[in-house]
């Protein structure tokens, strides 16, 4: 990662990439509120997010590569990534489902579950023994998804919350699947080569748009937004979540301890909940936000295990100047 300034130049404060964390949880956090407020079908959802983005990422990326004088992804690199973006088109379309079912802020949490479905697609394809902690956590996270499913409790909130849950799940596994694929093009750039942070999430988005766009054929979900309001929240969305959000998260990652990270990141699905209370009422039981809690410490119990081994990767990747994507930290966040 470049400052565009002297070599020598002094890094920047350590506050700066915590603050830039925080406001990057913050700008994810409010993504599924716009989504409801959109009120759109899921396929126009995912397809506006994503459509709107690419323009706006390539303008980065292209005034990006030559400020700083940056490498282009190679041709497996781009294609992965754009395999990686279909995953996450249709983790977003699932997740849009998920918010009919249970609400803007449980759907948000429920996507934390992708933790969990990382470390099982890379144990089971990749033989990557998970961390002792994720085995610790797995309970934790379990017991958190039955509560929020309104297993116990008259009093639960959303339509369908069981059903939400399936969704929940679904939309963590096509995100689990969407963080391996894109670290795959990560390892696919030339070695040594500097790519930088937005190229990828380019050509990842470029994927998403183009995945959406097939899936709400599919299934049937085309209805063109109407000019306001719906438009205007879908892009809102776009530039706030899929473009500044990811940009000043993806940017900071490399400057941070992994530990540290996935707990700022934590922010993104308590303020989900928050959000959804003060915009739209809702007001989950008293054992579904229980349950909001355990799953969350489980997410944290799994991620903080890791961060020594983060740790030591991102200074090679600082000294280096690698092109992989920073996504150990960012698998805690979602949508």
């Amino acid at each position: 990662m470049t400052t565009g300034g002297s070599p020598l130049a002094a890094p920047p404060p350590a506050g700066r990439p915590v603050l830039a964390v925080l406001a990057g949880a913050a700008f994810i956090a409010a993504s599924a509120p716009m989504v409801r407020l959109a009120d759109t079908t899921a396929g126009m959802a995912a397809f506006f997010r994503c459509a709107v983005a690419v323009p706006v990422l390539w303008a980065l990326m292209t005034a990006d590569r030559r400020r700083a004088h940056r490498s282009p992804l190679a041709r497996r690199a781009r294609w992965l990534a754009r395999l990686a973006g279909v995953a996450l088109a249709c983790d977003l379309v699932l997740w849009s489902h998920t918010i009919d079912a249970v609400g803007a802020g449980l759907a948000t949490v429920l996507g934390n579950l992708q933790v969990l479905f990382v470390a099982l697609f890379a144990w089971t394809v990749l033989g990557e023994r998970p961390a002792r902690s994720l085995l610790a956590a797995l309970p934790l996270m379990l017991a958190g998804v039955v509560l929020i499913a309104g297993v116990f409790g008259s009093s639960t909130y959303g339509s369908s919350p069981g059903l939400g849950v399936l969704f929940g799940i679904g939309t963590s596994v096509f995100y689990a699947g969407y963080i391996l694929i894109l670290r795959a093009a990560g390892r696919n750039t030339a070695p040594g080569g500097d790519v930088g942070v937005i190229a990828p999430l380019y050509e990842a988005t470029l994927g998403a748009a183009v995945g959406a766009a097939v899936l709400s054929v599919a299934i049937g979900d085309v209805r063109l937004p109407s000019p306001w309001p719906t438009l205007g929240w879908l892009v809102l969305l776009a530039l706030s979540s899929q473009v500044v959000g990811w940009l000043l998260i993806s940017r900071s990652l490399t400057a941070l301890p992994a530990a540290l990270t996935s707990t700022l990141l934590l922010v993104q699905p308590v303020g989900a909940v928050v959000l959804g209370a003060v915009v739209f009422g809702e007001d989950p039981s008293v054992e579904q936000l229980c349950g909001v809690g355990v799953l969350l410490a489980g997410v944290l119990v799994a991620t903080a295990g890791r961060g020594g081994a983060a740790t030591r990767r991102a200074r090679t990747a600082r000294t280096t100047r690698s092109a992989s994507p920073p996504l150990q930290a960012a698998s805690t966040t979602t949508s």
